[in-house]
């Protein structure tokens, strides 16, 4: 049966042609040649075996068994278009696309995600991780995970925490190091940076009454990349306190001054298309986040 059916494409050609009557304004339309439209419509002409259209000098018009045809075909065509968007609809309310940057992505948010998945198995959940400032209009996110200081163009924002950093390091470079046990030990170490950061070793030297030691050592973009050095034994990174928990947890880190904390200039938000607060899926992310935060403040010793 299927190769009795017409192309699909020699179907949207006749109907914008037979919609429009003219073949130049269809090939506008559909985005080709008006060739590549006199040749799908004599295509389709040759596989029913009779002209569709009376063409003249300068006009065209649908014969007898066009105007029929057309009749049924735009009736086609509409119906699956329509079932299509139905579909189409469906599909993306059961798809929940929470957006991430990419360190709090990798360092805290991915290994929770199951348990979203797990709270609400009606929705599927995808996950997209990209540090490009979030624009809703643009994106297929529903809802966004960004570090920032609270203030997003087009979008409503709600703090989720916030952060500091302290110095931090694998157990062995410390023993290697001889156990840096002073912010003196600390400044003729290697040290790592995570670049752009304003809560640096700069700072955190002042803050120590230290002279800082200038800008030597590895700079990284991400401060999910500076904790991986820190971990392979490269130096030592100012962690940030919601990134280093984890490998701290497992050993991987040790807290060199963890009273000595520099307060980060920015923090972790959820991010929503304007006027979306109360959105069920935006609903959903919320309340699985506070219980997410509620018990990673209640098993961390750090401020958040």
């Amino acid at each position: 049966m299927a190769d009795r059916l017409p192309p699909l494409q020699t179907l949207r050609a006749f109907e914008a042609t037979g919609r429009r009557l003219s073949m130049t304004l269809a090939a506008e339309e559909l985005h080709v040649t008006h060739g590549a439209v006199s040749r799908q419509i004599r295509a389709l002409e040759d596989h029913l075996g009779v002209p569709l259209f009376r063409r003249m000098t300068r006009r065209i018009e649908l014969t007898a068994e066009g105007a029929g045809f057309f009749t049924v075909v735009t009736r086609l065509l509409s119906e699956l278009s329509r079932e299509a968007e139905s579909i189409r609809r469906r599909n993306e309310s059961a798809r929940l696309t929470v957006s991430s940057g990419v360190s709090f992505a990798s360092k805290w948010l991915t290994p929770r995600l199951h348990r979203l998945m797990a709270r609400y198995p009606d929705f599927d959940v995808h996950l997209e991780v990209t540090d490009v400032e979030i624009d809703f209009a643009k994106s297929q996110a529903d809802v966004a995970m960004r570090y920032g200081d609270g203030r997003y163009p087009r979008a409503d924002s709600e703090r989720i925490m916030n952060e500091t950093v302290s110095p931090v390091c694998s157990p062995e470079y410390r023993e290697r190091m001889g156990g840096l046990r002073t912010a003196k030990d600390i400044a003729a170490s290697r040290l790592i940076h995570e670049n752009g950061m304003k809560a640096d070793w700069n700072r955190w030297f002042g803050m120590m009454g230290v002279p800082a030691p200038g800008a030597r050592g590895p700079g990284y973009s991400h401060g999910s990349m500076s904790i991986e050095a820190a971990i392979r034994g490269e130096g030592v990174a100012l962690g940030r306190s919601v990134l280093v928990w984890e490998d701290m947890a497992a050993g991987r880190l040790v807290a060199l001054f963890p009273e000595a904390r520099l307060d980060v200039e920015y923090g972790y938000d959820l991010v929503y298309p304007m006027g979306h607060r109360d959105h069920p899926k935006v609903g959903a992310v919320r309340a699985w986040i506070e219980d997410e935060v509620r018990q990673f403040r209640s098993s961390s010793t750090l401020r958040v």
